[in-house]
């Protein structure tokens, strides 16, 4: 890796460089510019969040391939992960925008581009919060199971959804310090609560399993026949459980997004990119082999838990207060989560709406006077909440479909940029941070685990006309399954691709040309003054 100057058109006087750049670009300093660098690696840190991602969706990697689709399949994917980060960021760094993908795109390869990554982009935000805030509710809902007595119901973990949800969207009211202050204290709760887990998980439980099955051990609980590597069909199946990696490792685009809101934006925002996966990669690793150690018994029992599986794990290796005690280190993770990805979702939406790409983009676009875009916050709990209402029927199928919507509208969003960067080649302009000619083998590896995750997480997760009631019964997990069971991340992906994809053809090639400046240099000074100023305040 190596370091030059992004291109400058010239100083402007009493102007930061992050001013400069960003009027470069084209936009007026709307937002407050208040973070430092560790707190742009919070925010995506915060959101791929190792302690929601990898707890909520746990039963996913052990039902579909076991131990090795959880200890290995996190390995293979965090590494592959990174190359996509480094092929991100190196863009991040040249235009350092709220923006972000669907600019990168508008810039590289023009307005279709641009619509096309900005709407997966946005697919993929509202789903990830859905996801993140539903996975949250099921654990509070386990907590508060243990503490009152509340209910399990489907109908009872949706309500502790919509209260989330609703909270999410009430302290994004507030101005973006006192959000980067939650999310520096998040990532320290992160690091810190994973060490804690671990420790107890170490001390605690009477039994551990061995090495050879946390490292060995395959398993299939999904009704697909084939239970080691030797069967080709059970490739299939831990590709599937990979979706919990996957899934936990979305979602720091963030530091993108809040680029216009942190200080020496070209540098930090690629550096918060790539070290937020780095280190979730590390510290996930070690929660991951903690608890795959500490399952209890057979593994069917853990698998059948589904999304209560951690928590079953936890109660029955070590009794009710020693859950009780994670629970409230992995709740409190996960409420974090959730709100940084409310904040970063918004950001994306204000910046889409700013160029005029979504429906009502007057109201999404509007800033309040702490120069926060309030309506956009609530436009995407709005939207979250909604997809999330598939769980009423089926709380499982509805959630691990809301993880697979997340990876695929995030990573068809990430892809498309980086295709064009690669494109590019040596023509491409440089940011501050950058690959030098790494980029030669990085972003065509990044491009191929991108489409193969994608068709992937496509595919069923059940096979048609599985026999039993929902019983484990020697080593496989049976399930009744119906048209409520299949996978319809196909039809919501499919449906939204038809919906802006027609949108495009029909109407919008002829009037959305991409990111619109807002002014000549001294109308962005104009605007930024009516306004209160830009990086300092």
């Amino acid at each position: 890796m190596s370091t030059t100057s992004p291109g400058a058109s010239g100083p402007q006087h009493g102007l930061s460089d992050d001013e400069q750049l960003l009027h470069k670009l084209g936009y007026a300093q709307e937002l407050m510019r208040g973070w430092g660098g560790f707190s742009n690696f919070a925010i995506s840190f915060t959101i791929i969040s190792i302690l929601a991602g990898c707890l909520t969706s746990y039963y996913l990697a052990i039902g579909w391939g076991g131990p090795v689709a959880a200890t290995w399949g996190w390995l293979l994917v965090g590494g592959f992960c990174i190359l996509v980060a480094l092929a991100m960021g190196e863009i991040a760094s040249t235009y350092p925008t709220a923006g972000g993908l669907y600019y990168w795109s508008s810039r590289l390869g023009g307005a279709g581009w641009g619509w096309f990554t900005g709407w997966f982009n946005l697919v993929g935000q509202v789903a990830v919060t859905a996801a993140i805030d539903f996975g949250a509710a099921t654990f509070i809902s386990s907590l508060m199971n243990l503490w009152f007595g509340y209910s399990l119901t489907k109908v009872h973990v949706f309500l502790t959804y919509t209260v989330i949800i609703a909270l999410h969207g009430l302290i994004n009211q507030f101005g973006s310090r006192l959000l980067a202050m939650i999310n520096n204290i998040s990532a320290w709760w992160h690091m810190a609560g994973v060490l804690v887990v671990v420790g107890v998980l170490i001390v605690v439980p009477d039994n551990h399993k061995s090495l050879s099955f946390v490292f060995t051990d395959t398993e299939n609980f999904s009704g697909f026949q084939g239970h080691n590597f030797t069967n080709p069909v059970f490739w299939f199946v831990f590709g599937i459980g990979l979706l919990m990696a996957q899934y936990t490792i979305t979602g720091y685009d963030a530091s993108a997004h809040m680029s216009e809101e942190t200080q020496n934006a070209s540098r930090a925002a690629a550096i918060g990119m790539v070290m937020s996966v780095v280190v979730s990669v590390i510290f996930g690793f070690i929660l991951l082999v903690a608890i795959t150690f500490a399952i209890p018994g057979p593994v069917g029992n853990t698998a059948a838990q589904y999304t209560f599986a951690v928590q079953y794990i936890w109660q029955t290796a070590m009794g009710d207060k020693w859950a009780e005690f994670l629970l409230v280190i992995a709740c409190v993770a996960q409420f974090f989560c959730g709100l940084a990805s409310v904040t970063s979702a918004s950001r994306m939406m204000f910046a889409f709406s700013r160029d005029r790409a979504v429906p009502g983009h007057q109201l999404w676009r509007k800033v309040s006077s702490d120069r926060v875009p309030v309506n956009s916050v609530w436009a995407i709990c709005a939207m979250a909440w909604a997809l999330m209402l598939p769980t009423l029927k089926n709380p499982v199928v509805g959630y691990a479909v809301g993880t697979s919507v997340a990876v695929i509208g995030l990573y068809i969003a990430f892809v498309l940029p980086v295709i064009l960067r690669y494109r590019a080649g040596d023509k491409f302009e440089r940011g501050a941070w950058h690959l030098g000619n790494h980029y030669k083998w990085i972003d065509p590896l990044a491009i191929g685990w991108i489409v193969l995750i994608c068709l992937l997480f496509l595919l069923p997760l059940f096979p048609d006309g599985i026999p039993g009631n929902s019983a484990v019964t020697g080593s496989h997990f049976l399930i009744d399954v119906n048209w409520i069971d299949v996978n319809y991340a196909p039809l919501t992906v499919g449906g939204a691709f038809l919906f802006f994809g027609g949108w495009w053809v029909i109407s919008a090639k002829n009037w959305f040309k991409g990111p619109i400046s807002m002014g000549s240099e001294a109308e962005l000074e104009q605007i930024e003054a009516q306004i209160g100023g830009g990086a300092g305040d």
